[in-house]
């Protein structure tokens, strides 16, 4: 049953690894150009979209990751499920405290600097959300070689 937990964390991280990557070089970027009066509408529709995309890769990454920080498998290294928790944390606490107010943002007082903070402030998502996919893969291969 483990095994089957960290496959799915794995691929849920994986899921949301391919996203960010998306959206870190084209979808931010674009929003980024959306002319403000225009901004409103495409803003709402963004979060509408992602919010149906992401729910259950989100709801299952998060799950897995606690599962593994209770139960984590014999041959996996300790330190490698909280390393895990750790990228997780700062990838969703980016995305609560910077990302989620931008986007509230964009939706009801556009701006042109708006669009181009989603870019940058997206970076730590990013890079967590890639870390984390790094970790996931060790921890699998640390399971398979056992």
């Amino acid at each position: 049953m483990i095994e089957l937990v960290l496959l799915v964390n794995f691929v849920a991280t994986a899921v949301m690894t391919g996203v960010i990557w998306f959206v870190q070089w084209v979808h931010y970027p674009m929003l980024a150009s959306v002319p403000v009066d225009r901004a409103v509408e495409t803003a709402v529709d963004h979060q509408r979209r992602t919010g149906q995309v992401l729910a259950i890769p989100m709801a299952l990454e998060g799950v897995t990751t606690l599962w593994l920080l209770a139960r984590r498998p014999e041959a996996v290294s300790f330190i490698l499920p909280w390393a895990s928790a750790v990228f997780l944390a700062i990838a969703l606490g980016s995305t609560v405290f910077i990302s989620v107010p931008l986007h509230a943002k964009m939706a009801t007082n556009p701006t042109a600097g708006v669009g181009r903070q989603l870019v940058v402030t997206n970076w730590p998502r990013t890079i967590a959300w890639s870390a984390r996919a790094v970790v996931c893969v060790v921890m699998l291969l640390q399971v398979v070689r056992a």
